[in-house]
């Protein structure tokens, strides 16, 4: 099928994102649709018209990881290990670092990795679809430039979604949202009013919150007799990342102390007098390598055990680790096994 072009856009101005995407489907465009409004921003990319896939900034992994929390109890691979590792792999802390569409890579890669088949990333990409269009009918002014380049070409194409259906389904959706506001009695309105316009707002059905699936066995409150309770200070500014550390950690062998922040971190790690450090290279004002030399001349962690955990591969990295007399190195992403064995390595 033929695509005609439509060019290009670039206007700050009042949307109107029924007769935008009415435009792009009657002239079968292919490329990526891409609004601002200075705080977030929306792609939808298509193809001939139809789409392809849709993405909103706002908590971008959060609401992938609760469709794939959702999609868990029917394939038990994807466990809360399997997405702690996608989110440390795609998920990057600032947007100078961001991976081009980090969250259709990560879908990408759990098809790679068979963690699910082509036609649940289908599914997948239907339901994230609804989200991200809902949010985008209720805008009112941004910007927008439609691209005839799309970034997902080098990407594998798993659905082609009828783009006037999905519309039709978000704004159904939209009505009865309505519908329910309009039944709540005097006195309630405002309050309900307020919660169900940021459902709206973040394109959301629910609020979303970071769960893990917590083993039966780990979840008791009080260690075994006899077996001792290793506290142990995570230093990172990322939170996706302490997560998966206190996640991986048996809360009955490990009380993990999560800092994020690198500058205060050194008074937070003599107060918690931790028996093991995992400190994280590339953080802002302060660097990992830094933070660990100065810890090294405090007289209290001079022998305590800093593993370096970090992207970072090469020969550099690690005589930089070295110099600074860290005693181990720990490579991003890893898996709960390979943290566990350098914890025990070093605790032993």
């Amino acid at each position: 099928m033929s695509t005609t072009p439509i060019g290009s856009y670039r206007l700050f101005q009042k949307l109107h994102p029924l007769s935008l995407l009415a435009q792009l489907t009657s002239r079968r465009a292919t490329g990526c649709l891409s609004i601002f409004t200075g705080v977030v921003s929306w792609a939808i990319y298509l193809e001939d018209g139809k789409l392809t896939y849709a993405s909103y900034s706002d908590k971008l992994f959060e609401r992938l990881d609760s469709h794939l929390r959702r999609l868990s109890q029917q394939i038990p691979a994807l466990n809360s290990a399997t997405r702690v590792q996608m989110r440390l792999m795609f998920e990057t802390k600032n947007e100078h670092q961001s991976i081009p569409n980090a969250d259709y890579q990560a879908i990408s890669w759990l098809v790679n990795q068979d963690y699910i088949t082509s036609v649940q990333a289908a599914s997948l990409i239907d339901e994230l679809a609804k989200e991200v269009l809902e949010s985008f009918l209720c805008l009112k002014e941004g910007s927008y430039e439609f691209s005839p380049e799309n970034s997902l070409n080098e990407l594998p194409k798993f659905c082609r979604l009828d783009l006037r259906l999905l519309v039709e389904q978000c704004q159904k959706q939209l009505r009865n949202r309505q519908n329910i506001q309009s039944s709540i009695p005097a006195g309630r309105g405002s309050q309900v009013l307020s919660k169900t316009q940021l459902q709206i707002k973040i394109g959301q059905k629910s609020p979303i919150s970071i769960i893990f699936d917590i083993p039966e066995n780990n979840k008791n409150t009080q260690p075994p007799v006899g077996k001792k309770l290793y506290t142990i200070a995570c230093i990172d500014d990322s939170q996706t990342v302490l997560n998966s550390i206190k996640h991986f950690l048996d809360e009955n062998t490990f009380s993990v102390v999560m800092i994020n922040d690198p500058v205060k971190a050194l008074m937070q790690i003599i107060r918690s007098k931790p028996d093991l450090i995992l400190l994280d290279v590339e953080m802002p004002s302060l660097d990992g390598y830094e933070l660990c030399s100065l810890l090294r001349k405090h007289s209290a962690f001079k022998n305590t055990p800093i593993i370096m955990v970090t992207g970072r591969t090469g020969f550099i990295d690690r005589a930089k680790a070295k110099l600074v007399r860290s005693s181990g190195y720990l490579t991003k992403p890893f898996t709960q096994s390979e943290l566990l064995k350098m914890v025990f390595k070093h605790l032993g």
